[in-house]
């Protein structure tokens, strides 16, 4: 019985009512609708449409000009939403409710929408498999949780945040036992929805939490990432907590990663072990890497996309600041872990919490795809306290990597002109938004004393 055929049966003895049509936007988030599950199996699997909007917006849902795609001079038209039955799974934290993922495509060609987050990873493991090659991946999910519920923290202006914790509690068990009327419903619920959860812990900050999900198919790691971080702030939610993705809400406090651990597959095995290798490392492997650090700048935007995203990036901080590599080395941008095994890989420490798992990934594989093709040679690890030096910098902030990712050919070629120029946009659009705000800090800094 196919996936719809079991949810025709559900839907006819009161099992399911609603279908969440869904699609990820640009910032990660799942946009769509609600469908009655009678007109999801009668003909709404099919199609649905939205507002081209929706792949030209902000944060707060704005109309910004400037993007190619979709304008008020153009109308502001609509998209085709495809769903995908084989993301089709139950919700269990909403009664009677399941959800499926959604394809964009353009209304008139019914071709993928280039700048579509999922179409850009889509293109990217095309051209893998035109290299014989498959990409595992995993994403690591970093947050906080607060004592208060969301609506009193906006109420309350976004000040006096209280974490749930009163101390760092990473690996703490006794701190992560008062918190698991939110995070065992995480997981449980998570499991029963068909995402391959492994744990979670706590993290090295006052009320910081960690999900880990199992090593998948870098397209389903993507999927399962998105609904992760969409489940967590629904549970959350309903417990009366609020979470934030936000790599960076207080000075004072530890950032929030994302890590990306990757490796490529041929033939149901490992393509970047090799035995023979000091460290297990194949030169497909090396080629690999070699790419991501030649293409680091250019490829940060997507893994670091607002302009809190470079408040992260401290020494000591475990979060790195350069785009060096080193062996089992928490402080380098790229580590190499279980070196010498078969289940060698490269961990991408430089992504935030608030990355888009499809761009992020995307754009690490169109580097490595570069260093295999142009087979680019690897420098040596780096060694000891990277933190120190100043080579391989990573973008000191917003402004430095919108203009890595407009002036880069690799990734114009992997990606389009069209997708580049778009996210560069939306770039833009986040350093205007900045750059009109008085803050708080200028403010108290200021007020007196300037």
């Amino acid at each position: 019985m196919d996936a719809l055929e079991a949810l025709a049966d559900q839907v006819r003895n009161g099992e399911v009512d609603t279908v969440l049509a869904c699609f990820v936007d640009m910032q990660g988030r799942l946009m769509g609708k609600r469908l009655h599950a009678h007109h999801f199996i009668d003909g709404g699997w099919r199609e649905t449409h939205c507002c081209n909007y929706l792949l030209a917006t902000d944060l707060e849902m704005e109309t910004p000009d400037g993007y190619a795609s979709t304008s008020w001079q153009a109308g502001y038209g609509d998209y085709i939403m495809r769903p995908d039955l084989s993301t089709l799974r139950p919700l269990p934290w909403l009664e009677g409710t399941v959800l499926v993922l959604c394809d964009v495509l353009d209304h008139h060609t019914h071709e993928p929408v280039a700048h579509s987050p999922r179409a850009m990873l889509k293109r990217q493991l095309a051209r893998l498999s035109e290299l014989g090659l498959s990409a595992m991946m995993a994403t690591e999910l970093e947050f906080f949780l607060f004592e208060q519920s969301f609506d009193e923290i906006r109420q309350g202006d976004f000040r006096d945040l209280q974490p749930i914790s009163g101390y760092n509690e990473d690996y703490h068990i006794f701190q992560t036992t008062k918190e698991e009327h939110v995070m065992r419903p995480v997981r449980n619920h998570l499991h029963a929805a068909g995402i391959p959860i492994e744990g979670t812990k706590g993290e090295a900050g006052r009320g910081q939490e960690e999900l880990n999900i199992r090593y998948a198919p870098a397209l389903d790691t993507a999927d399962y990432h998105t609904i992760a971080k969409h489940a967590i702030k629904e549970i959350a939610w309903q417990q009366g907590r609020a979470v934030t993705f936000l790599p960076k809400w207080h000075h004072a406090h530890s950032g929030s990663s994302s890590h990306i651990h990757q490796s490529l597959f041929r033939d149901g095995s490992s393509a970047f072990f090799d035995e023979d290798d000091k460290l297990g490392m194949s030169p497909l492997m090396k080629h690999y890497l070699a790419g991501l650090l030649r293409y680091a700048a250019d490829t940060t935007y997507f893994l670091a996309p607002y302009v809190n995203s470079y408040k992260r990036f401290q020494k000591g901080s475990f979060a790195p600041t350069r785009t060096v590599w080193s062996v089992d080395n928490r402080t380098a941008g790229l580590r190499l872990c279980a070196a010498g095994t078969e289940a060698v890989r490269v961990e991408n420490r430089i992504g935030g919490s608030d990355l888009n798992p499809y761009l992020a990934m995307a754009a690490q594989l169109a580097a490595g795809i570069r260093g295999i093709t142009e087979e680019l040679e690897l420098p040596p690890p780096a060694k000891g306290d990277t933190y120190s030096g100043d080579s391989g910098l990573i973008p000191q902030n917003l402004r430095d990597a919108r203009d890595a990712l407009a002036g880069s050919t690799m990734l114009r070629e992997a990606l389009g002109d069209s997708v580049v120029d778009h996210y560069v946009r939306a770039a833009e659009v986040e350093l205007e938004a900045f750059d009109q705000v008085v803050t708080q800090f200028e403010v108290a800094r200021g007020f007196e004393r300037a």
